[in-house]
Order: C-alpha cells, then sequence, then structure tokens
C-alpha cells in the first residue's frame, strides 16, 4: 500500500478510537477517583520530587553509571563473601560426622560443588588434607595471607584477608576454626571472579560500551522508527540506535506459502527459511541486503507486513538467623535468608513484607522468564522451576550462560525463609525459564516472540520481559496481542538509556512497562523515561540468584521488571478471577506517588505498593467471568470505581498517535 493510503488508514483508526473512547468517556470517567489505601510507608522523601527538573549531561550520566557499576561490584563481592563465610562455617559445622577414612573423598565432592573455592586445607586432629586446582603462581601470590590464616586457625581464631588480583579475577583468603576442637579448622582460598563477570555484564547492561558490536550478528545500527544508518561508537549512543541483521528479513505472507513458491524464492533470492510460523517466515540471504530484500517482498508479494530483524539486549544495572522473625505489631514477616536483612533493601521499600500477610503466592501461578534462561540447579531455586524452552537451541535445556536471566528469576522466585542466600518476592510462585537471548545477552525480536508465544500455550499467567530495543517489529508486536489476548500479563523493563524515546516491547498498549527508582525512591539516573510508563520499581544494587550457585547485585530496569511480574503474581493468587486488565489497573491504582503530583513521565503511576496491591486484590470478587481486555469493573481499595476499558483505550490511541508522528 502506498504511503498516503497507510496514513489514511491509520488516521481512520485514530479517529475510530477516538470515537469509542469518546462514547465510553461520556458513560463513566477514565478512573472514577478512588480513596486508595495504601500500605503503611514514610512520606516521601525530598529526593523523590527532585529527579522531574534533573537534567543529566551525557558525562554526567556515563559517570553515574560507572558509580553504579562499581557499587554492584563491591556489593556482589560482600555477597560472595558472606556466602562463602556461611559455606565454610556449616562445612566445619559437620565435618566431625565424616570418617577420618572418607575426608579426602568428601572434601574433593565439596570443592566440586563450590569451583570458585580452588584451594582448601581442612584440619583435622592436627592433621591437614588438601584439595583444589590453585595454579603455582596464584599459591605463591597468596603464599602471605595462606600462612596468616593458617596461624590464627592454630590459635582458634578466624581469619579473611583483603582481596587481590590473580589473572584479572579477584581473590581472597578465609579461615574458620572448629570451636570444639582447637587448631583444627578450614582454610580456603577462594576466587571471587563474579566481580569481574558482574563489571563485564553490567557495562553492558548500562550500555556504559557499545553493545551489540557490530560484526558479531551480522548487524546494522540505525535510527529508530527508519532504516537510516547510524554509528554506535559510545555507551550514550546506544540510547538512540536499534540494531537489526543486514541480510534477515521477516515477513507476513498473507497466507502460508507453497512448497512450489519457497523453491521460488530460494532460487530467485539466494535465501534460506531460518524460521516460521503460521504465515510468519524469517528469511536470511547469502547475497540480497535487508532492503534490497524489503523492496523484493514489498513490491511483488504485498505482504502484511515486511521488516528488518531487530535485535533486543538485556535491560539490566554474616549471621543467620534460625527462625524468621514477625512483627506483629505491623503484621510483617522478615524470612530469615541469610543477605536478607542486610543487602535486600528493594524488598521492605515496596511493602512486601505486608503483602505477605495477605498471599505469599500459589503454586500454580506462572512468570514465564523470557530472557537468557535460568541456572536450573541453582540451590535457591530448587522446586521453584517448571519446565521451559531453549528458544535459541531447541535441542538444549534453557540454561543461563550470561547470568541475568538467573538473576530476574531470584527477584521473582528464590526460596524464601530457609535459612540460605535472598528472598523472592514470592513463596509459591513458579518460574518458566524461557532462553532468548544468547550467551552475549541479545537475541531477536523473532526469537523473543516465539518465547512469548511458546510461554502463553504452555500455562504462563505473567510474562517478565527484562530486554528491549527501540524498534517496533509488528512480529513481536502479534505475538504480544497474542499472550494479551489469553490473558497473560505482560511486564517490561523500560531501558537503560535516560531516554523518553520509546523502547519495546514495553512500549506496546499491551505491556505494562517498568522504569528503575533507587533506595531513597529518586529516579534511578539510567532508568527510561515517557509517557509510556506505567509504574517504577527498585531497580539499583539488587541482590539475587547468580549462575554458579551464587549471588551478585545488580541495577539496572531489567532488575525492576521483575519485582513486577512477582507482584503480578501475587496479585494474580489473592484473586484468581482478575483478568490480565484489571491486575494491571489494580497495580497502578495501588503505586505509591512519586515526582510530580499524579501521573509523570519518570514513574508512570508510581513506584509499586505490594501491601497495597494485594490487600486490594484479597478484598474484591473480581470479575469471575470476564475475559481479558473486556470493560470489566473492579472496586477500588478504599472506595470507587476503576472502569478498565477507557483505560486501554486511551494506551491505543497514545501509540497511534505517537507512530503517526514518527
Amino acid at each position: 500500500m502506498p504511503k498516503g493510503g497507510n496514513d489514511r488508514v491509520r488516521r481512520n483508526a485514530i479517529v475510530g478510537l477516538l470515537f469509542t473512547a469518546g462514547i465510553a468517556l461520556m458513560i463513566a470517567p477514565l478512573i472514577a477517583p478512588p480513596k486508595t489505601a495504601k500500605s503503611p510507608a514514610p512520606s516521601p522523601s525530598p529526593a523523590s520530587y527532585r529527579s522531574e527538573q534533573r537534567v543529566l549531561t551525557p558525562q554526567q550520566e556515563h559517570s553515574y553509571k560507572q558509580m553504579s557499576i562499581q557499587r554492584d561490584m563491591d556489593a556482589s563481592e560482600k555477597l560472595c563473601r558472606l556466602d562463602c563465610s556461611r559455606d565454610v562455617h556449616k562445612f566445619v559445622a559437620e565435618h566431625d560426622r565424616i570418617p577420618t577414612a572418607d575426608r579426602a573423598s568428601h572434601l574433593k565432592q565439596i570443592v566440586a560443588e563450590h569451583p570458585h573455592m580452588v584451594r582448601v586445607e581442612w584440619v583435622r586432629d592436627g592433621v591437614p588434607v588438601r584439595e583444589g586446582d590453585a595454579k603455582e603462581e596464584l599459591l605463591k601470590l597468596a603464599a602471605s595471607d595462606l600462612a596468616k590464616a593458617e596461624t590464627a586457625l592454630k590459635t582458634g581464631k578466624g581469619y579473611e584477608s583483603a582481596s587481590f588480583k590473580y589473572d584479572g579475577k579477584s581473590h581472597f583468603v578465609i579461615a574458620v576454626p572448629d570451636e570444639s576442637a582447637g587448631g583444627d579448622g578450614v582454610v580456603a582460598l577462594v576466587c571471587t571472579d563474579i566481580v569481574q563477570e558482574v563489571e563485564r555484564h553490567q557495562r553492558r547492561n548500562l550500555r556504559v560500551v557499545p553493545y551489540p558490536a557490530e560484526g558479531r550478528y551480522r548487524l546494522e545500527s540505525v535510527i529508530p522508527g527508519t532504516n537510516k544508518d547510524t554509528t554506535v561508537r559510545t555507551g550514550e549512543d546506544n540510547g538512540n540506535a536499534s540494531h537489526y541483521a543486514v541480510d534477515e528479513i521477516v515477513v507476513k505472507f498473507r497466507k502460508p506459502l507453497e512448497d512450489r513458491e519457497l523453491l521460488k524464492l530460494r532460487k530467485e533470492l539466494d535465501l534460506t527459511v531460518v524460521r516460521h510460523r503460521g504465515q510468519t517466515y524469517l528469511f536470511r540471504s547469502k547475497s540480497r541486503s535487508m532492503d534490497e530484500l524489503k523492496h523484493y517482498f514489498t513490491a511483488k508479494w504485498n505482504p502484511i507486513f515486511a521488516e528488518p530483524h531487530y535485535l533486543y539486549l538485556t535491560n539490566v544495572a554474616n549471621k543467620t538467623n534460625e527462625t524468621n522473625k514477625t512483627d506483629k505489631t505491623n503484621a510483617i514477616i522478615v524470612p530469615n535468608d541469610t543477605l536478607y536483612s542486610d543487602y535486600q533493601w528493594n524488598l521492605p521499600e515496596i511493602a512486601t513484607e505486608q503483602g505477605w500477610t495477605v498471599t505469599r503466592g500459589a503454586n500454580d501461578i506462572v512468570v514465564a522468564v523470557v530472557d537468557t534462561g535460568v541456572q536450573l540447579d541453582h540451590p535457591d531455586l530448587q522446586g521453584r522451576l517448571v519446565e521451559g524452552r531453549n528458544i535459541i537451541d531447541p535441542t538444549s535445556e534453557p540454561l543461563d550462560d550470561v547470568g541475568h536471566g538467573t538473576h530476574v528469576a531470584g527477584i521473582i522466585a528464590a526460596k524464601v525463609n530457609n535459612n540460605e542466600g535472598i528472598a523472592g518476592m514470592t513463596w509459591e510462585t513458579k518460574i518458566m525459564p524461557v532462553k532468548v537471548l544468547d550467551s552475549t545477552g541479545a537475541g531477536t525480536t523473532y526469537s523473543v516472540a516465539e518465547g512469548i508465544i511458546w510461554a502463553t500455550d504452555h500455562g504462563a499467567n505473567v510474562i517478565n520481559m527484562s530486554l528491549g530495543n527501540y524498534a517496533s517489529a509488528e512480529f513481536l508486536h502479534d505475538a504480544v496481542k497474542y499472550a494479551h489476548d489469553k490473558g497473560v500479563v505482560l511486564v517490561a523493563a523500560s531501558g537503560n538509556d535516560n531516554t523518553d524515546r520509546p523502547g519495546y516491547p514495553a512500549a506496546y498498549p499491551e505491556v505494562f512497562a517498568v522504569a528503575a527508582t533507587n533506595e531513597d525512591e529518586s529516579k534511578a539516573e539510567y532508568s527510561n523515561y515517557g509517557d509510556y510508563i506505567d509504574v517504577a520499581a527498585p531497580g539499583t544494587s539488587i541482590a539475587s540468584t547468580y549462575p554458579g550457585s551464587r549471588y551478585a547485585a545488580l541495577s539496572g530496569t531489567s532488575m525492576a521488571s521483575p519485582h513486577v511480574a512477582a507482584l503480578a503474581s501475587l496479585v494474580r493468587a489473592a484473586n484468581p478471577s482478575l483478568t490480565n486488565e484489571q491486575v494491571m489497573e489494580l497495580l497502578r491504582s495501588t503505586a505509591k506517588d512519586l515526582g510530580s503530583r499524579g501521573r509523570d513521565n519518570e514513574f508512570g503511576y508510581g513506584q509499586i505498593d505490594a501491601g497495597a496491591a494485594v490487600a486490594a486484590a484479597g478484598s474484591q470478587p473480581g470479575s469471575a467471568s470476564g475475559t481479558a481486555g473486556t470493560a470489566a469493573e473492579l472496586e477500588a481499595p478504599g472506595g470507587g470505581t476503576l472502569r478498565l476499558y477507557p483505560q486501554r483505550i486511551k494506551r491505543e490511541v497514545e501509540e497511534l498517535l505517537r507512530r503517526s508522528i514518527r
């Protein structure tokens, strides 16, 4: 269709929606003002309001991101040390039951299960047993600290060295005495390379460096909404670029192709079918560029759409209690997970503990983590996973080879109150790992779309997408609409480029878009913003699970999004009859207002409030017979009615207007 025809269709669609919206709004206001009851929380600090006027230069933003990365590295090292210390203390407490003849094999097994412990010396009755594969150069570098640790052990004292680097990786030495036998205990040389992993991960995640590197995928970078070339030389340039494969195209035909038609295309265009679903095909050509392919299909086939195959990226940034603590005055639950009290500022900040007094989730509610995969045998995720899918390689399990997906999964559903590691937001919710991003942390819109469809068809109630880019892809939007029409709540991170350019899939009207906040309730300086943001959630220095059965602190809207996905699962557990639109509207209406009064571009409707949201869901009957997207009504907390259909129309009108401006 000529460009003018497209414009006429778009204008007609907008006029039609505006007419519908006008009728709906004459019947009822967009949101009949409720008296919203929220969980007890301190009044917003001045910092909550200052970011509305705060404009960062590229240099200031870069400096902040570097500080954020260093903070995540420091926090991850502390998490690693604390977790390692716990493991060694546990080993010392349990070693007495091991027969002397089995000590060597037992220690070998322990080291195999904890590969970051590169050398362990276990002393019992003055006799040492050693295990590990530390290189001679490393042992020489650590000799002084190892000697100090052994001396401390002989006097019944503990020891922990400062960090030092070998081969670009951080290490430290720890000694834990056996208090029941003087001179006995364990000395361990530990590699904390997770610090360097976090640095590499966050430099990409927060877009401090150009990412992805052009050439890795045979990519071209373009200005979003166009095919005009641009070059990404710095991390700042990422905020104004989309990326697509130069030799691939996604085409949706009017009907599925016949074999003879495919054969003709193969011969004429020197192409192969990479994947296809129904009448949508992903083609790759050995000799034609994306522009040439698009011109050919548009001119000769009149497809529903022919678009670049865009690339999407991740959007990221010692004492144990024997029992959990309950504050009976405020009716909150404080779990005994070892890292919770000192490192998980995020859950108390959004009143999660109050929410747990209403519901801790349900084991038949499933959140699909459409991401880099998940470490399937992480101790803090055992019993929390259901069958997943590896879209990148369907013959393999959805294992995490990046770290991002495991971290996201832990925020949602790490085991709670198990005296280990961190606490997830839910006690019962299941995680469905769907791997759509590869070992570089990047993937294509087609893979993401396939992951959404697979998760929907296999029972996901909520889908979290801590990924995105600035290109709107029709096939991806088709997948989003398919999931939404099936009743799934779709949640996505807005991005980490501190820009108001709409990022996708977050900016689709069917998707719940999430910005990130700091510990003081200010907008995280890296967080994207704009009129498509629904809510905000904690995103800075968030502790969670990490591959290698470890824990790390990461920052980004990637970390904010799973807080919202987890809360959506809690709301669905509290009231299973709510539709996806009702769940999303409830999260908006119960959010804690930050920034400018009312809805704003930085926080949307505010920072999520878990206590208020689940209380509102649990106290309302909802609409058991409603379907996703219908004009269902839900009583707001404290009285009033939320009329959801006009809100959805408003979002669709805004999306059409946004596209018509481009």
